[in-house]
């Protein structure tokens, strides 16, 4: 069987019309599939301010854990377009006493200078926690420090609950 001219010619469009078409559906679902991903595992939060507390720590004197005392953590959180602008965290004996420069003290004297400059050192963490959370927008850009690991934990805690109660 001969073909001619205009067969060939037929077949010609009829094979670009059929790459078109399936250019056309892989861009489609290309595009879905883009947006489909944008939102993907983000959560949105509302515009506020957020206070939260870690559960408190308490250490395990009978199996030789000393490293960092008792107490808890607490956390205030600025949320503005679904970014973490300002925070400010503290930390807590668990009578309520705050952290400050008088803790690691016994009796308001430096008995120990190893435990109070470990002490001190945990204390002026939390303050560069609440900056690179502000900084960062959010927990992701957030490193521990270390030697204050267990504030490090309680920040986290309770930046998450305060997220928690932000979220829409």
């Amino acid at each position: 069987m001969n073909k001619g001219v205009s067969d060939y010619f037929q077949t010609g469009i009829e094979t670009e019309f059929a790459m078109k078409k399936n250019v056309i559906i892989l861009i489609s679902l290309l595009t879905v599939l883009a947006f489909s991903a944008v939102g993907c595992g983000e959560k949105n939060y509302k515009d506020g301010v957020y206070t939260a507390k870690s559960q408190e720590y308490t250490v395990d004197e009978e199996n030789g854990e000393d490293e960092g005392g008792n107490g808890y953590g607490e956390v205030t959180i600025t949320v503005k377009d679904n970014k973490v602008t300002n925070c400010t965290f503290y930390t807590y004996e668990l009578d309520g006493t705050l952290k400050d420069e008088n803790y690691g003290k016994e009796g308001g004297n430096v008995a120990n200078r190893d435990f109070y400059n470990k002490a001190q050192k945990a204390v002026s963490a939390c303050s560069k926690y609440a900056e690179q959370l502000a900084e960062k927008g959010s927990l992701d850009g957030v490193d521990a420090i270390s030697g204050a690991t267990i504030n490090y934990n309680e920040f986290r805690e309770a930046v998450q609950t305060a997220l928690k109660e932000a979220e829409e």
